[in-house]
């Protein structure tokens, strides 16, 4: 562990953007500890791939989390421990409240009495709800339409009321589609279940799933199908170096969207795959599904003027050439 630079606590890094956070705070000098409860979490990332620390528990847990700063010297938390299914959190909203938002803040009540109080949170676009403008600048109104963007929010306005009350200071990072794997090849998006457009055309490209559907293809828009944002899980990583600097730097507490600025249709990473994987694709053209907006893209004007972020990977041939091959690699 480095002497020279902080120690950072990371919740849910043994999940896919968490393990890659890791990643880059080690190329970065930094001291982790990781703590997850390994629900969705994978312990040979963390213990074998990227050998730093875990600590398996939940943010639920005050006692646990007690223990847990008493014996050892943290100087920051990355919050990335959330359950984050939509369709479950319609379905099963109090799963999402108990664990998104008290345990969140479980665990900022804990740092406080540990005297901890710089935070970087792993917020979403979907706090905005169906945008009435794109590209959904930070100031859009947030309204989401759905219980896990909700949570989101909740803790958002959490962090924006314990500023003022307790001088705590935070990051929120709004992602657009994480997507994309470490140009390494170490780590990768392996999530069960898998909701996530690009994982699913891969594994129908590895002949894992028999199609993939393409859910709307009447939206207004040039192809008929959805458009989002999708940014490269590495150079999300590289944003949350840059938050947690800026906090550490005496920065103050403010929200920041993560996306490219590059919308990409439903067919257009569907066409994409094929040409990078050089595999047929079946495709099942099905109906809407309820609330999904036409187009998801996020201006990210503010995290490059402010932090200096400047994506590595907007290409999306790129994203998926680094997908495909950790694909390849966990389920080929």
């Amino acid at each position: 562990m480095s002497q020279d630079k902080p120690t950072i606590l990371v919740t849910g890094g043994a999940g896919y953007i968490g393990s890659h956070a890791v990643k880059a705070l080690q190329r970065a000098g930094y001291g982790v500890v990781v703590l997850d409860n390994l629900v969705y979490g994978h312990r040979d990332i963390v213990e074998e791939v990227l050998k730093v620390e875990l600590v398996v528990g939940d943010t639920s847990d005050r006692p646990f989390l007690d223990r847990l700063f008493s014996t050892h010297h943290i100087d920051a938390v990355m919050h990335f421990s959330a359950y984050a299914y939509v369709g479950e959190s319609v379905t099963d909203p109090a799963k999402y409240y108990r664990n998104n938002v008290i345990g969140t803040l479980t665990l900022l009540e804990a740092m406080m009495a540990a005297s901890v109080k710089k935070f970087v949170f792993s917020s979403t676009c979907a706090t905005y709800g169906v945008p009435n403008i794109v590209p959904i600048p930070e100031d859009h109104p947030q309204d989401p339409i759905n219980p896990y963007g909700a949570t989101k929010l909740m803790v958002e306005r959490i962090l924006a009321d314990f500023d003022p009350a307790y001088d705590f200071k935070s990051v929120c990072f709004r992602y657009f589609n994480a997507a994309g794997a470490d140009p390494d090849g170490l780590l990768g998006e392996d999530h069960n279940p898998e909701t996530h457009l690009i994982p699913l055309v891969l594994m129908a490209a590895l002949g894992k799933r028999d199609a993939i559907s393409i859910f709307g293809t009447d939206y207004p828009t040039p192809d008929g199908t959805c458009i989002r944002d999708y940014i490269h899980v590495s150079d999300l990583a590289d944003a949350h170096i840059l938050g947690l600097e800026y906090l550490l730097g005496g920065g103050n507490s403010t929200a920041f969207n993560l996306g490219n600025g590059l919308g990409f249709s439903v067919k257009e990473v569907i066409d994409a795959a094929r040409e990078i994987t050089g595999r047929e694709i079946k495709v099942i053209e099905c109906d809407r599904r309820p609330g999904d907006p036409p187009a998801l893209v996020g201006s990210s004007d503010k995290a490059r003027t402010i932090l200096g972020w400047q994506p590595q990977y907007p290409d999306i041939k790129d994203i998926l050439s680094h997908a495909w091959k950790w694909h390849q690699k966990r389920h080929g």
